[in-house]
């Protein structure tokens, strides 16, 4: 038979105090002495007491729960495991501090647009996260329309109003390229990111940059999306060049595993015949074969520090305004895709 359900009156009998003290001491308020709060705390975890969402939503006016809206059609969400571990990194955060995620997916801009007006309109979150910010990003006037608090995921602070989780991409880019000129590449391909994102052209002006460090002609750009077949219809583009790159530096893991699977079907040997590295760290770069060099950028770390910060944001607006917080930049993992240039 199912048992009624604990509420906080019956913790408050338990611990021998008034229903107000019992209220104060579960939800970290003053008034109450450590002494009774502990004896609350303890009445609570006894009897198996689980706060009621609801109940603190009316006392406190908010929805206890944060927003975040992902532009991506379906079919690229379902074939790139970056995106679960980021959400992972964001429960992992969420979690312990009592708040829920709402997920929302936007197939346009004017789409992602009319999300975040519903979720404000609705009151349905007291905050949202904003990764992959764009040139001249649409979302950020928005979010000041709107009234929305917002914590921003970029490459770079330069220029950003929005408190943020700072992770550049450039260093890790860099390291990539060098590792391949110490192999002996000089022809070097880059396939990007959309040209729309910033961070996809942080990854293009490092690739250019380093390459230039080392005086070699960064000729070899190829447009791309992020997405496995991407990286395959950059292995067709590459086999038809007359002067082939020996390496090629993705913009992120799934393109470079299109690349790779693509280039053996072709009949060519990675990295025998062309080096493949990517950028983000994911699984499935482990999976493959050969298993992917890449750039660690670790994207459940990253997601876990901008929903602890978004949190502190919703918590604190006036501590916690204009907030940077730094993440170490991705580490270069060599791993079997990569290799000294054929003679």
């Amino acid at each position: 038979m199912e048992t009624d359900r604990v509420t906080i009156v019956d913790v408050a009998a338990r611990a021998g105090v008034a229903i107000s003290s019992a209220s104060a001491a579960l939800n970290g308020r003053p008034g109450v002495s450590e002494a009774t709060r502990a004896r609350v705390q303890r009445a609570a975890s006894e009897l198996g007491y689980v706060p009621s969402l609801r109940g603190r939503s009316l006392s406190t006016k908010r929805a206890f729960a944060i927003g975040f809206v992902l532009q991506r059609s379906l079919d690229v969400l379902e074939s790139d495991p970056f995106f679960a571990s980021f959400i992972g990194g964001i429960e992992q955060a969420l979690s312990p501090r009592g708040y829920a995620l709402v997920l929302h997916m936007g197939t346009n801009e004017r789409d992602t647009e009319n999300r975040y007006r519903e979720l404000a309109a609705n009151r349905r979150v007291d905050g949202v996260l904003l990764n992959e910010l764009r040139v001249d990003d649409p979302r950020l006037p928005l979010m000041n329309e709107i009234g929305m608090p917002a914590v921003g995921i970029v490459p770079s602070a330069e220029g950003f109003e929005l408190p943020c989780v700072r992770q550049p991409s450039a260093p890790g880019v860099a390291a990539m390229v060098r590792h391949l000129v110490d192999q002996g590449h000089t022809n070097i391909a880059h396939v990007s990111g959309p040209a729309r994102f910033v961070h996809a052209r942080e990854r293009v002006e490092a690739w250019r940059a380093e390459m230039a460090r080392h005086g070699l002609r960064a000729d070899t750009l190829i447009p791309g999306d992020f997405t496995y077949q991407g990286g395959r219809a950059a292995a067709d583009a590459i086999s038809q060049m007359v002067d082939r790159p020996t390496a090629v530096v993705c913009a992120n893991d799934l393109a470079a595993v299109g690349l790779i699977i693509r280039a053996q079907e072709l009949g060519w040997d990675v990295p025998g015949d062309l080096s493949v590295g990517g950028y983000d760290g994911i699984a499935m770069g482990t999976y493959i074969r050969p298993t992917l060099s890449t750039v660690q950028a670790a994207p459940r770390r990253v997601a876990a520090a901008a929903a602890n910060l978004l949190l502190d944001v919703i918590e604190d607006p006036a501590g916690s305004a204009g907030r940077v917080v730094d993440l170490a930049p991705g580490q270069l993992i060599v791993r079997h895709s990569t290799g000294k240039c054929p003679k």
